[in-house]
């Protein structure tokens, strides 16, 4: 029951005319990706902020609840990524496996979401700088890094892709520094730490403000792993998906363990959760940071300055995505119908360059409203964008749950998958139910206080999504795509490279 080549799938890398992508991305690049993609300023900066207002073992359940559901979602986009790699990732998945509309919302979603997080990320950079230059105005340097990233995307996806290596090794560095210095600190080899488990004790209010805080920090964790999906984006342009996709949704597990739970626990040993410097959670607080807090206690002297430049890498490395990644998306939903078609234009080096002017110009925008506007009116977008995170990901599980049962129902062989989610159908439903439970806690005590404006603000991004998803379905009418109907075939170039591995080697993935 094997279908032919669809053109709503595989236009965007199969097409034999010049608007096409290029598989640049190679498997230390793809790796990286997925590995920077999980580690930001939630981790160096909130990170504190949880353990303040859950206490250290509840930011500690909370992160390794987040961590486990995040780890069922990658699971779920593993499964379909390496199987129809494509630079459309979530709306193109949405569109074949649930509604056309149903991808349409999702895919302006998504494409918002990370399109407001580079101009966050733009105003955040301009902050960072303020720390060694004060009299330099923060829009000098937004503005100059807008011009770096955008320029770093136009050359070419190899150039995303080094570029991103780079600003996530360094990151990947830091963390490892942080625990490596964290656990000479328990040990008593560094500084001077006493009673290595003193936060731990009975009596020490390991749990603070019980079950309403540990839910209060999921919110934090949520966003905190936001952009550990960019991995399914970039297997689009990936040269070998079928085999690095698999290898790195397998490492996602030791990821959340390594970087997230192992540093919540380290600052939860060595500051007591009533520490005052916990509580800051911006950019500018970077001596604050917890991160910082425990070098300088480890005795290292420069450990602000070090910890800045980290954080500046962070912004950059989330800025340089974003824009990757929104691109991709507009790129990919241009050639789908759901947005206008000079979107779909690429240049001789194989890059969106009108998707990526498009997206940069709201970036542009972004920051310009949040320096004119005193942040209030930038203040709703973030909000916004911050819960379309979390819609996405709800698509995701819907969409993968569904694909498993198209898959069957065509008859194919589930031992054929490049990679198949260990944990179907649990891990979509979990996922599912538990982001419903995120995105209706996120700002649940404005609920039972009766602030309506604060309300509005924090749910607002989901009447956005669901007006974008009806009225396309009013206007297109679209129903849900029949099991027996649903568009499993790959793009043109990545099933020819399976025909001629599965004729040398005899493996048919």
């Amino acid at each position: 029951m094997q279908r032919g080549s669809d053109s709503r799938g595989t236009a965007p890398l199969g097409e034999t005319g010049g608007n096409q992508l290029k598989r640049g991305l190679s498997s230390r690049h793809l790796q990286m990706i997925a590995i920077g993609g999980s580690i930001g300023t939630g981790l160096f900066v909130a990170s504190g902020g949880s353990i303040a207002q859950a206490g250290p073992g509840g930011a500690l359940v909370a992160f390794a609840a987040v961590g486990l559901m995040v780890y069922l979602l990658m699971q779920s986009l593993g499964e379909m990524t390496a199987k129809i790699p494509v630079a459309g990732s979530f709306q193109t998945f949405a569109t074949r496996f649930v509604s056309p509309s149903f991808g349409f919302a999702i895919g302006w979603n998504y494409w918002f979401n990370w399109a407001i997080t580079v101009a966050a990320e733009l105003v955040a950079a301009g902050i960072v700088m303020s720390f060694w230059l004060p009299d330099v105005p923060g829009w000098v340097w937004a503005g100059g890094f807008l011009v770096v990233l955008t320029a770093l995307n136009a050359l070419s996806s190899k150039a995303f892709g080094e570029g991103e290596f780079w600003l996530a090794l360094i990151k990947v560095v830091a963390v490892i520094a942080f625990i490596i210095a964290g656990v000479l600190m328990i040990f008593g080899i560094l500084g001077s730490h006493t009673d290595p488990l003193a936060n731990w004790r009975e009596g020490q209010d390991v749990f603070n403000g019980g079950w309403l805080s540990i839910v209060a920090v999921f919110m934090i964790a949520g966003f905190s792993f936001q952009g550990t999906e960019l991995v399914g984006v970039a297997a689009g342009e990936a040269k070998d998906p079928r085999r690095e996709v698999p290898r790195a949704v397998r490492t996602v597990f030791w990821r959340i363990m390594l970087f997230y739970i192992g540093a919540i626990f380290i600052i939860g040993t060595l500051l007591p959760f009533t520490d005052p410097s916990l509580l800051a959670s911006g950019e500018a607080d970077v001596a604050s940071s917890p991160f910082t807090l425990v070098f300088e206690r480890a005795g290292i002297a420069f450990a602000a300055a070090a910890m800045n430049a980290v954080i500046l890498t962070a912004i950059l490395s989330a800025g340089n995505s974003g824009l990757y990644a929104s691109t991709r998306m507009l790129y990919s939903m241009a050639h789908d119908g759901k947005a206008p078609k000079i979107f779909g234009r690429t240049n001789s080096r194989g890059v969106p360059i009108f998707a990526l002017l498009a997206t940069a110009a709201v970036g542009l925008f972004g920051f310009l409203a949040a320096l004119v506007g005193q942040g209030a009116a930038y203040a709703w977008l973030l909000n916004v964008s911050g819960l379309c995170g979390f819609i996405v990901w709800v698509g995701l599980a819907v969409s993968h749950y569904r694909f498993r049962r198209g898959y069957v129902a065509q008859g194919y062989d589930l031992s054929d998958l490049p990679y198949k989610a260990p944990l179907f159908p649990l891990g979509p439903i979990v996922a599912f139910v538990m982001l419903l439970l995120v995105i209706g806690g996120q700002n649940f005590e404005a609920v039972v206080a009766g602030k309506g404006l604060e309300v509005l603000s924090a749910y607002i991004g989901l009447p956005l999504f669901l007006g974008l998803w009806l009225i396309h379905r009013y206007v297109t009418k679209s129903k849900v795509v029949p099991l027996l109907e649903m568009d499993l075939s790959a793009p043109a170039d990545i099933e020819e490279s399976a025909k001629v591995r599965s004729a040398r080697t005899g493996v048919t993935n």
